[in-house]
């Protein structure tokens, strides 16, 4: 994270009227370091990107995770396409302090001890973030329990529940240890949703769980609120009644099948945080649509995730920014003032960040690309709905579009889970596909290890973000957040943020919509892709470069400026957070005149 200029002082924060409250951020995985692999993905950065802003705004946040010892994995790639993984282990003790209390809980009718190490995220105004992530490595564990929060994602269910209990209980009693007493709980996707439990025996002061009875349970519901995530019922964690009793116990799994917390015949954790929060929500306009079909029996708002604009800024951004527009730092709807800075300069500015994207793959790769070609990015984790391949429906078309447009280049980035063997081959086809087609006029390169670092490379130096999900399947996205940022455009599905995020020929261009029942939406979709990109794309970024630079520049100031976690947060904190201390006046409409 950039150092904030000595010239702009941080004002005083905006939520000191919530002294004395705390919210508690629970996650299974959150992007503290570039140096701690204590994610995968998107969910993991959105988290991170959360308490960065908290840091800087100065919202009172504890946050609790996993310490993910060995991390997600390191993604190999051989010159098929074929993904091998391997563990990244790290030192704790490099970069975190440890902390005193060692909690118990019970997992598989034998005690588990748990202590935390502390990582503090210290924001432009001086406030501090603190972080706790949970550990089992302890002398006293049997060995087993001891590897328990040594993988991201990793083992089979029966190790992912034990994991979920460690974050949801464990994390509740931990915090409870070192004094922290939150008045609201955040639980980001259903992973964390077991603290319910905890907290509901912290109600009952030691009474049985089933005890409970509507006012001990409505006590729990004010205190949480859920952020969902996944608009895939098969992306919600789900285990087995046998399951449920053997890890968490016969008190645990009555006191779930009583509450209503079972669907279908499985413990479902995201139905656990549904029947035990206040505040649901998804995250964008359409994800909170499709959120509310898919559980009509709750309320679902929705607030639109961002990025943290200090982090995914480039530092050719930073200096320029610091230099005319030093407000932004602290308040992020200062970069609307990017439509005052000219063109000329935000060009450069993405000169030097493409500059230093190739030079990376040319390390990466040994493969030489030119600054002077129009260069696409796509990268995320593969997944097949994520339509990777899209790009190549029609090769030959694709071919032809880049020999008239003198160059096209196109860099791709994204893990597959180790367990998924469809987003494995879909990794193998794009490999296959850039052989096929790569010449003099069209070169596709594969970048493996898709983490932070590559990340921030991409988005600030490609020429134009691509995203071709399926809908309605992109809960969200923050990949194209980040790319607009830094004035980079996006050509993308009308699904998640882009919906919200797309003024055609001004912030970047959708594909056309289609009836999502069509069973050729590919065969369309593409074809819409390869429109867009020969029409409009190619002859405006070879042709027009001043409207181009006119549209880098609405890029960061429509949607750079709103687009990120300061607003994200202030939108939490308002609406779900602490909505008692937000009480809006009733706005009072004038009387019809009568002509």
């Amino acid at each position: 994270m950039q150092q904030q200029p000595d010239a702009v002082k941080p004002p005083g924060t905006a939520f000191h009227f919530l002294s004395g409250h705390t919210v508690a951020y629970f996650s299974m995985e959150i992007a503290l370091s570039p140096r701690m692999p204590t994610y995968s993905g998107g969910l993991g950065v959105l988290a991170g990107d959360t308490l960065r802003s908290a840091a800087d705004m100065g919202v009172p946040i504890v946050a609790v995770t996993l310490l993910h010892r060995k991390g997600y994995f390191r993604q190999h790639l051989n010159a098929s396409g074929e993904q091998t993984e391997e563990a990244v282990p790290w030192n704790p003790e490099a970069v975190l302090r440890p902390v005193e209390p060692v909690i118990a809980i019970t997992v598989q009718n034998r005690p588990v001890m748990v202590r935390s190490w502390r990582f503090d995220v210290k924001g432009v105004s001086g406030h501090i973030v603190p972080v706790f992530l949970l550990d089992t490595d302890l002398e006293p564990n049997d060995p087993w329990d001891r590897r328990l929060t040594d993988h991201l994602y990793g083992g089979d269910t029966y190790y992912r529940l034990c994991q979920e209990a460690i974050l949801g209980l464990g994390g509740a009693r931990m915090l409870a240890a070192l004094g922290h007493r939150p008045e609201v709980f955040h639980m980001n996707e259903g992973h964390a949703s077991l603290l319910a439990l905890g907290l509901l025996e912290e109600q009952l002061n030691g009474a049985p769980l089933l005890s409970a009875g509507p006012e001990e349970i409505e006590a729990v519901r004010n205190q949480c609120v859920f952020t969902t995530h996944t608009p895939v019922p098969a992306g919600h964690d789900k285990f087995g009644p046998d399951q449920m009793y053997q890890i968490l116990g016969q008190e645990y799994g009555k006191a779930l099948e009583h509450f209503g917390c079972l669907h279908e015949g499985l413990l479902n954790m995201t139905y656990i945080a549904l029947r035990f929060s206040r505040y649901v929500n998804g995250v964008a306009m359409q994800h909170g649509k499709v959120s509310q079909q898919m559980f009509p029996d709750y309320s679902v708002k929705s607030i639109t995730n961002g990025v943290h604009a200090p982090t995914w800024l480039s530092q050719s951004f930073h200096q320029l920014f610091d230099k005319q527009i030093p407000e932004w730092r602290y308040d992020n709807n200062y970069l609307r003032n990017a439509i005052g800075i000219s063109a000329s300069e935000i060009v450069a500015c993405h000169r030097e960040n493409k500059r230093l994207l190739l030079h990376s793959v040319a390390q990466r790769t040994g493969v030489q690309l030119r600054d002077d070609v129009l260069t696409l990015g796509f990268a995320r984790r593969v997944a097949t709905y994520k339509r990777a391949n899209l790009l190549f429906l029609d090769p030959d078309r694709l071919v032809r579009i880049a020999h008239e447009a003198g160059g096209l280049q196109i860099l791709y980035g994204g893990k597959a889970h180790p367990h998924d063997a469809a987003g494995k081959a879909l990794i193998r086809n794009v490999f296959e596909a850039a052989a096929r087609i790569n010449s003099d006029a069209i070169h596709v390169v594969y970048l493996e290890n898709y983490e932070w670092e590559l990340g921030a490379l991409l988005t600030n130096g490609v020429d134009v973000w691509v995203n071709t999900p399926r809908r309605p399947y992109e809960a969200s996205g923050t990949s194209g957040m980040k790319a607009a940022l830094n004035g980079v455009p996006s050509l993308s599905v009308l699904d998640g943020w882009w919906i919200e995020g797309c003024i055609e020929n001004a912030t970047g261009w959708a594909l056309e919509d289609h009836n999502i029942e069509d069973h050729n939406e590919d065969a369309s979709e593409g074809a819409s892709l390869y429109d867009k990109l020969e029409k409009v794309v190619v002859p405006l970024y070879y042709r027009q470069p001043e409207q181009w630079a006119r549209i880098m520049q609405l890029c960061i100031a429509i949607n750079g400026s709103y687009f990120n976690t300061n607003r994200m947060l202030e939108q939490y904190v308002a609406n779900a957070y602490f909505p008692e201390q937000h009480q809006r006046p009733r706005v009072q409409m004038p009387e019809p005149v009568l002509v």
